[in-house]
């Protein structure tokens, strides 16, 4: 009995002295790689803001210089009367790709830019002369480059004065895509360089995304490593602090470290981000003796951290599906806000849908109840990744097997083999789908007005919850659409005659220009004798005559281009039509009117491109009035002859 307890309490003994030694070891471990990897840290933070600041200053400085080049370039070409002259241009031509400077161009007086070879192209309403003179020497944003139309640039500015007085503004273009290029590349070019507008947001130049546009706000809130948050970024970044964050790649799940710093050019923001590998590059190899060390302690850890592996892997992928369901109906709904007025949202929600239910092919019925007019199909494919819109017409069997199965059997409908599927919609042949998960979409008052179908998926118990949340994002899209083309009817058609109203008429005028080829006509009416019809016969009877009026107009030159801009002035387009038939159509829509006792006094232009709109329109117009002062000349319809 002793030899055993004490067997025992050495047994006990030498297993507690053995489990605190180890303690000890993998305690002093992870304390001595703690502190190692905290010196690094510190150190990497300090070649990282040194790195930072010193690109800050060579840009700066590079920034200085140009405008010091450009200055004494503005002193130079303010003794030239003709800023335009060629010989000017042989020499500021030779100034390309000086610096940071890609090309030179000037900005004069009536917002008009002289480029290459002394050209002249008009920048109104992207350029002001007075906006910018009054700024003086600057820099740009990020702006669009109108002349090359080879994306975005900054101006760098500085005025051309004469006598006393700005006469031109001197500005270089630099190209934020080429910036690398001009300095040397920070950590062996491994670092990404960015440049942020910190008023907006905005990426002047962005090297890891493949250059210049985007908004660091609209990346959305990235990962970060503990004791970082998005908001001290935004906070700093707008006050133009000196800062750092450590992001967490989405692509290989490493730190990235990235530092960023004001620049004294007008709200701009320098940063880098570098790899957490290269950061610490010089301690890889100390790191490595240590994480063997720390793996050879761990060993006995092994079985445990095995199970929690998959557990947590178990876990980890429910709620990345669940984490991934949420951000899938939130794009969804995102998309759909404004999917009333841009197709492509639509398609863009089915496409976020079909990758998350892996579904080949994701379909949306939109019926247009209670109009009873064709279904609208949108229909996306995995496969080939196309997307189409269509119409169904209004009986067509398709459409009336879906909805008449909501109708009668619920709220869902989801079959995952091919029989099933016959059953379901007492098909004879064999169907074209294998699976089918479906959900009916509401309307106001409950009303089915769609279906959201996910085609050819797998089978998973989350198919139809998903569908049934995305369907209120559809049910808002329906609703958004019916108020979006009763909202703008109400504004663009004249309530009266249908026709397309004034409003209308102004915002489609810039449009005719790009669509002729051959030829455009302008047909200018005016209804003769409203003003008495309404005196004599009553209002009634005056919208009777503009009624048919427009109806004529309607038939004989089609609604697209018809329009009523005034109370008795109508006016249709006629493109690439013959002259001949224009003006035969004409004298039909006039005897046509003229049979029911309508007269009317009509105006045609026809002209071939190139013509100006305006002056083609006033022709018609004219015309117009020349053939109502004919009119009202004979004695049969003149006023002052009826008075009497």
């Amino acid at each position: 009995m002793t030899t055993g307890r004490k067997n025992g309490i050495r047994w006990y003994q030498s297993t507690l002295v053995t489990f605190l030694l180890v303690l000890l070891m993998v305690g002093t471990s992870f304390v001595a790689t703690h502190r190692i990897n905290q010196l690094e840290e510190e150190t990497a933070y300090q070649q990282l803001q040194g790195e930072t600041q010193e690109l800050a200053r060579t840009m700066e400085d590079r920034i200085a210089s140009d405008r010091e080049q450009l200055e004494i370039i503005a002193t130079m070409i303010a003794d030239w009367d003709n800023l335009g002259d060629p010989a000017l241009w042989e020499v500021l031509d030779d100034y390309v790709h000086v610096g940071m400077l890609a090309r030179l161009e000037i900005l004069v007086p009536g917002d008009t830019v002289i480029t290459a070879g002394g050209r002249r192209v008009d920048a109104s309403g992207r350029l002001s002369f007075a906006a910018e003179a009054a700024k003086g020497a600057h820099i740009s944003n990020l702006e669009e480059d109108f002349i090359t139309g080879d994306g975005g640039i900054l101006r760098h500015y500085v005025p051309v004065v004469r006598d006393g007085e700005t006469v031109a503004l001197l500005y270089g273009v630099a190209k934020p895509g080429s910036l690398p290029a001009l300095f040397s590349a920070p950590y062996g070019g491994e670092a990404a360089v960015y440049i942020i507008d910190g008023a907006t947001g905005d990426f002047l130049l962005d090297t890891w995304h493949g250059g210049e546009g985007g908004n660091i706000w609209a990346l959305g809130e990235r990962p970060m490593a503990p004791g970082f948050d998005h908001q001290a970024l935004k906070t700093s970044l707008t006050n133009g602090e000196n800062g750092y964050v450590v992001f967490v790649s989405q692509t290989t799940g490493e730190y990235l470290y990235f530092y960023f710093t004001p620049i004294a050019v007008n709200d701009w923001r320098l940063a880098l981000s570098v790899p957490e590998e290269v950061v610490f590059s010089s301690a890889q190899s100390i790191r490595r003796v240590m994480n063997l060390l720390l793996t050879v302690e761990g060993l006995g850890f092994v079985l445990y951290v095995l199970w929690m592996l998959h557990y947590v892997r178990r876990e980890t992928r429910e709620k990345q599906r669940q984490l991934d369901t949420l951000h899938c109906l939130y794009d969804v709904e995102k998309l759909l806000f404004n999917g009333h007025e841009d197709e492509d949202s639509i398609f863009s929600a089915l496409k976020a849908i079909g990758n998350m239910l892996a579904a080949r092919e994701v379909i949306f019925l939109l019926n247009n109840q209670p109009e009873n007019t064709d279904t609208t199909v949108f229909l996306w494919k995995e496969d080939s990744g196309a997307q189409q819109r269509e119409l169904l017409p209004s009986q067509s069997a398709e459409r009336d097997r879906l909805l008449q199965y909501f109708q009668q059997n619920g709220d869902q409908l989801e079959v995952y083999t091919p029989q099933e599927l016959r059953a379901a919609f007492s098909l004879e042949t064999a169907p074209v789908v294998h699976s089918l998960a479906a959900v009916p979409v509401e309307g106001e008052n409950g009303a089915l007005c769609g279906a959201l179908l996910a085609c050819d998926l797998p089978r998973r118990s989350s198919n139809i919850p998903l569908l049934k949340s995305a369907g209120l994002s559809f049910s808002m899209l329906t609703r958004n659409i019916r108020s979006y083309h009763a909202i703008k009817d109400l504004g663009e058609k004249d309530a009266l005659t249908g026709l397309y109203n004034r409003n209308r008429y102004e915002l489609d005028l810039p449009s005719y220009p790009g669509l002729v080829r051959r030829s455009l006509a302008c047909i200018y009416v005016d209804v003769n004798g409203l003003h008495e019809m309404n005196n004599s016969q009553g209002h009634a009877a005056g919208d009777t005559m503009l009624q048919a009026v427009a109806k004529q107009l309607q038939a004989t030159f089609g609604p697209t281009f018809a329009y009523r801009i005034g109370g008795d002035e109508f006016l249709a387009f006629a493109l690439d039509r013959e002259e001949e038939e224009v003006l035969r159509q004409t004298e039909e829509l006039q005897a046509a009117l003229e049979a029911q006792r309508f007269p009317v006094s009509i105006g045609v232009q026809w002209e071939e491109p190139p013509f100006v709109l305006d002056a083609l329109i006033k022709a018609a117009e004219q015309k117009m009035y020349d053939a109502k002062r004919a009119y009202y000349q004979d004695s049969r319809h003149d006023r002052r002859s009826r008075r009497t």
